[in-house]
């Protein structure tokens, strides 16, 4: 995929893997080191420091998603936003898929936050830094994860199931098997991510079984009456059971309705808009189209919203745990 179509299908992707390269040549050019940045430079540039990030200092929790510790980690973060991306945001839609990237991102930074803090405290850890979109991209696999359980569709096919749990897997292991790797951040990004999708999920089973039964009353209803002489023009998008592997792409194949079935019904493939509705030019009472209800329309807003909520109150909890041992430390230096 050219960068033209990248940027047309997924554009949110494009500008995020800009913004992560872009960011990479600025420190570069500033002196930083390419292979090997300092702790102080790393910090200058925005990374997750537990005594900054959650004093006085939150938005670290989301700076340091698009800073990179080497050439090797942003070219490897970069491949997996790329893969991801041109996937998850014709999917999911941009502003949605940005959200889910920050969000998994916030939620991978205060996990590994929240551990070295309580490892801090045990005397069984120490204070570090991390860096990098690992746990934004955690997020979206484990989101592509559900979308595939739950067989939602992107350009009229389904995701492979066993080849994300094999990615994921590979990317888990290897956070534990090499040192220095955030498991906490990836964890905690894959779990913030598979939340929302849960979401996501939900909703879209709820649209696809108000087209379904739009589908069904058109077919018994209404078509038989108009099948002579009439040109109707349905919109929808329907997904059926994937019956066949495409081992090149790493999508399952979907069969289609039958045409025949539909006469002159259309189905769109190409979006996952959710809406059915019939020419009102047909002489069919466009009133009888039935609608998910608004609340699952706004089902993943709203888990996103609760998340972003909780995040702020958990930050809240471990900083002021903080604010109350430095102040307990400076007394009894006193």
């Amino acid at each position: 995929m050219t960068i033209q179509q990248l940027l047309k299908t997924a554009p949110v992707t494009t500008l995020l893997l800009v913004s992560f390269i872009g960011l990479f040549i600025m420190q570069v050019l500033t002196g930083v080191d390419a292979n090997n940045p300092s702790t102080a430079a790393l910090v200058k540039w925005g990374a997750n420091a537990l005594p900054f990030t959650m004093d006085s200092e939150p938005w670290r929790l989301v700076s340091s998603a698009f800073l990179h510790i080497g050439l090797m980690h942003l070219l490897f973060n970069g491949f997996a936003m790329y893969f991801f991306g041109q996937i998850a945001e014709p999917m999911f839609g941009s502003a949605k898929f940005l959200a889910l990237f920050l969000l998994a991102a916030i939620g991978g930074n205060l996990l590994n936050n929240y551990v070295t803090w309580q490892g801090i405290i045990d005397g069984t850890g120490q204070a570090g830094l991390s860096a990098g979109a690992s746990g934004g991209i955690m997020g979206i696999g484990a989101a592509l994860l559900i979308a595939a359980l739950f067989k939602i569709s992107v350009n009229g096919m389904v995701l492979n199931l066993k080849s994300l749990i094999l990615i994921m897997g590979i990317n888990l292991v290897y956070g534990f098997a090499v040192p220095g790797i955030d498991n906490a951040g990836h964890i905690g990004g894959a779990i913030t991510g598979l939340v929302i999708a849960l979401a996501f999920a939900i909703a879209y089973r709820q649209r696809m079984a108000a087209v379904i039964q739009n589908t069904a009353t058109y077919q018994n209803g209404y078509l038989p009456q108009h099948q002579h002489g009439q040109q109707n023009e349905y919109h929808t998008t329907y997904i059926n059971t994937p019956v066949t592997v495409d081992s090149d792409t790493g999508f399952d194949n979907e069969v289609h309705l039958d045409n025949a079935h539909l006469d002159n019904a259309h189905l769109n493939h190409a979006s996952l808009h959710n809406e059915s509705h019939v020419d009102n030019n047909s002489g069919v009472n466009s009133n009888t189209t039935i609608k998910p209800a608004l609340i699952w329309q706004l089902l993943p807003w709203i888990v996103m919203l609760s998340i972003g909520l909780g995040f702020i109150w958990w930050w809240q909890d471990i900083h002021q745990q903080l604010v109350e041992v430095l102040n307990a430390i400076e007394q009894n230096t006193r």
